[in-house]
């Protein structure tokens, strides 16, 4: 009776609607081959019937069996996506198998059916159907026609669309806010940093003022000093001089005699405390010296404590800023801004963890990283004592920087000598610089500044003997000279001596312990092959 009932109200929504569809929208998939095993009916799994699906293109979500008491019922629900692609979907599914003639006329229609599939797309008759095929389709759906969709997408987007902009305009105050905020803080830190330069200037010239007021006093010490000193020196030599006046003369009587005694008693004493005022001159520049090492070390305290004031009141002017910032997105009773800090507060002290966790294997690295270099410095020195008896034909071996090159001097010697004499020539030419390489007195560099203020030490071109040294024996004599200069200047500027060095002599550069290592197995391999 309730079936009955059911097919008489679905036959009447047919006839009042025809394009009623159940949503989300579903296939029906009917004459599905079954087998009885034990009992029951066995049928194609939902997987494989979605795999052949969409192998076709159809793009099923889910195929689901339908079963009953007796087993696999024979018919399954195919599920598409409830959106359009899903509807497109479902339509090209139902008209591959119309096209077949197996759809769901030829499925109703015919008596002896074939061992074929018959598939359909569920409509309003098949959701108010009797049997598992209806039960499902109620359950699991509802109907919907092709216009009652796109009038409820066009609600939602509408919907959808005036949430947004609602959103994007709260959105756009507050942010309009943070930055009035921030615009305070940034006027505010803008004046504490005019103060500080303000500060820090009044303070630099009052210190300024100091030291020069020390300076002039210490300098005022010495020039009465050394007038003191000049004033007793001349006396003294007055007094020497009647002395020997008074000696030669021999008819000086006991008074002048007395009288010079007591002047060279004065003399004397006037020595002693000229000496002890020399002890207190020479105290007082060592005072003056502590005293003013005192003084820069309380500047460069109290610059300390006034950076550190500073940094102090900038800090609290930063977090007064951002803390009415926080309060004025509380006060708004916003949830997300109170996450957010929450979020932003253990970001910070995570990174402040990570920060301390970098700092300990920033100090293990270094530590590993000096070791390193030390071994490799000690597998270097053995790689240079290891090819110093190579020929330097090889592709590595050592050369000695700051050693002057004697071929060019035998080339300046040959243009002025004759052949006999030009190896002798040669040879003392070369012996020459070398020595003038070797004399610390002789530093012929210069230093400039670049636009930055970083100093930079460059080769004085204008010196004398080079000068000299380019117009006696010409350019290659002179760049010989000059590149063993800048070697010297570079490897052994104090001791002025020359430094062996492991040498890529193929690419004219300095030679790694890689190039060192490999040149090594490679004449190993080589002595080996030999061997064999």
């Amino acid at each position: 009776m309730i079936y009955m009932c059911l097919l008489c109200l679905a036959l009447t929504k047919v006839k009042e609607n025809v394009n009623m569809f159940v949503h989300p929208w579903k296939g029906i998939i009917a004459n599905i081959p079954t087998t009885l095993q034990d009992g029951k009916h066995v049928g194609e799994s939902g997987r494989k019937l979605r795999e052949d699906l969409a192998k076709k293109g159809f793009n099923p979500l889910k195929v689901q069996p339908l079963w009953n008491r007796h087993g696999h019922s024979g018919y399954a629900i195919v599920e598409f996506n409830k959106e359009w692609d899903g509807f497109n979907n479902a339509i090209m599914f139902e008209k591959s198998f119309e096209l077949d003639h197996y759809g769901k006329k030829d499925y109703y229609s015919s008596r002896r059916k074939k061992d074929k599939l018959y598939a359909w797309v569920a409509r309003e008759d098949d959701y108010y159907s009797g049997g598992l095929i209806g039960e499902y389709l109620r359950r699991n759906g509802d109907l919907k026609t092709v216009s009652s969709k796109e009038a409820e997408d066009r609600r939602k987007t509408s919907k959808l669309l005036t949430t947004l902009n609602n959103t994007l305009e709260t959105k756009n105050q507050r942010l309009q806010e943070m930055q009035n905020k921030f615009n305070e803080v940034s006027s505010s830190m803008s004046t504490l940093m005019w103060q500080k330069d303000d500060m820090i200037r009044a303070y630099n010239e009052e210190c300024k003022k100091m030291q020069e007021n020390a300076h002039n006093h210490f300098k005022q010490i010495s020039l009465e000093h050394e007038r003191n000193a000049k004033c007793i020196l001349d006396q003294k030599r007055e007094l020497e001089q009647r002395e020997k006046e008074l000696l030669q003369r021999e008819a000086q009587n006991e008074n002048e005699t007395k009288k010079l005694q007591h002047e060279k008693m004065i003399n004397e004493r006037a020595a002693l405390e000229q000496k002890k005022a020399d002890e207190t001159m020479f105290k007082l520049a060592e005072e003056h010296k502590r005293d003013k090492e005192k003084l820069h070390r309380e500047i460069i305290k109290l610059e300390k404590q006034l950076d550190t004031r500073q940094g102090l009141e900038l800090e609290i002017q930063r977090l007064r800023g951002a803390l009415q910032v926080m309060e004025h997105m509380n006060g708004d009773g916003d949830a997300d801004t109170k996450k957010r800090m929450e979020v932003i507060q253990d970001e910070l002290k995570e990174k402040e963890e990570e920060l301390e966790d970098l700092e300990d294997l920033n100090q293990a690295l270094i530590i590993k990283e000096r070791k390193s270099n030390d071994e490799l410095q000690d597998a270097r020195k053995e790689l240079i004592t290891a090819f110093k008896d190579v020929s330097t034909r090889a592709h590595i071996g050592v050369k000695k920087m700051g050693e002057v090159d004697i071929k060019p001097f035998l080339v300046a010697a040959k243009r002025k000598y004759s052949a006999k004499e030009a190896d002798v020539k040669s040879a003392e030419l070369c012996t020459l610089w070398q020595d003038y390489l070797r004399d610390p007195s002789w530093h012929p560099f210069k230093i400039l500044k670049d636009k930055e203020g970083n100093c930079k030490e460059i080769l004085d071109e204008e010196d004398e003997k080079l000068v000299e040294l380019k117009t006696e024996l010409g350019d290659e004599a002179y760049n010989a000279v000059t590149m063993a200069l800048k070697q010297m200047n570079e490897y052994n500027p104090s001791g002025r001596y020359v430094v062996p060095e492991l040498w890529n002599f193929n690419e004219g550069r300095k030679a790694t312990l890689t190039d060192g290592v490999q040149h090594l197995l490679n004449k190993w391999k080589l002595h080996k092959r030999r061997r064999y």
